[in-house]
């Protein structure tokens, strides 16, 4: 086939502990992330030519080299020069409906839907784990939007382990439209405040993921318990975003008065959600919330909980 239709889904983290500082520089991160309904939709077209083309309506998504998405386009090229030279170039359109910059990894899946199509396009045959090497390189998240579901991300997010589905559960989302958090800014301002708390040997270190591992969250996935996963709940990031943005803590006090499961920052923000165990009180919860907060600029979705990463649209 010459073209491919992709859906690639936003992610939440239910679950962000930053354990220390990594060798090459990033965070060691303890992580659980959810893969959620709300998602972008990629079409993939060969275009003959050795060139990469993004369209995109959305005008904050660039259209060349900073995309991440033009990005694992390019590296595909790269690795496999003899393919990208018999099938020439693509063309990436991007229909966004995951918001941008609101830790939700909308970049990240635009990436891994790429290298989804790219694979499929150029009859390659890669496995998951081989796509997912090829993600690393691009971004912590692109290995997880990849598979997506529900898992447990160590290392910098890019080291998976899978966990049992949760696609019972619904989230409310709701975002600022003129407020956007920057990821370094957010990691970089938690190094300065509670660099003090960093576990710096190697061994704590790996205690400390492998308590994760075996930690009440993990547990209450395996059990389904929804009212414990939504009482465990945790964002580190939150120590930094939320007395520096005032207006969110404010949202998630909002979301915590509508006795949802639970309600959290998103990754380094600036998306709140809720957590749900219906569709009914998903709607209940974003009526309430936004005649309460009355302020046009904020944004809201609702979404089901995923059990899959990149799918091939039908």
């Amino acid at each position: 086939m010459r073209s491919y239709s992709l859906i690639a889904p936003a992610k939440i983290n239910l679950y962000l502990e930053i354990i220390g500082d990594r060798p090459d520089g990033y965070h060691e991160l303890a992580m659980v992330l959810q893969s959620i309904s709300l998602a972008d939709r990629i079409d993939i077209r060969a275009i003959g030519i050795e060139t990469i083309v993004v369209r995109c309506e959305h005008p904050l998504v660039p259209a060349d080299g900073d995309n991440i998405a033009y990005r694992a386009a390019s590296l595909m090229g790269k690795q496999f020069p003899d393919v990208f030279a018999r099938y020439g170039g693509v063309e990436i359109t991007i229909n966004k409906q995951i918001p941008v910059a609101a830790g939700l990894a909308g970049g990240s899946t635009d990436a891994a839907a790429v290298l989804v199509g790219l694979d499929l396009m150029w009859e390659l045959g890669l496995t998951q784990g081989e796509l997912q090497e090829l993600g690393a390189q691009l971004g912590s998240d692109v290995p997880f939007c990849i598979s997506g579901g529900t898992a447990l991300a160590t290392g910098r997010g890019e080291v998976l382990s899978p966990l049992p589905n949760l696609d019972q559960l619904y989230v409310v989302l709701a975002k600022y439209k003129n407020l956007s958090i920057s990821t370094p800014w957010s990691y970089r301002t938690y190094r300065q405040e509670f660099g003090h708390t960093y576990i710096d040997d190697t061994e704590a270190r790996e205690n400390s993921i492998q308590r994760v591992h075996s930690g009440p969250m993990v547990s209450a996935i395996a059990h389904q318990d929804n009212i414990e996963i939504g009482k465990l709940l945790h964002n580190d990031l939150e120590k930094v975003a939320l007395p520096e943005y005032p207006q969110l803590l404010k949202l998630r006090e909002a979301f915590v008065s509508q006795n949802v499961l639970g309600a959290m920052m998103s990754g380094s923000g600036p998306t709140i959600f809720a957590l749900t165990e219906s569709l009914a009180q998903a709607q209940e919860v974003e009526a309430a919330v936004k005649a309460k907060m009355a302020d046009p600029g904020l944004e809201f979705w609702i979404a089901q909980f995923n059990s899959s990463g990149i799918t091939v649209a039908h």
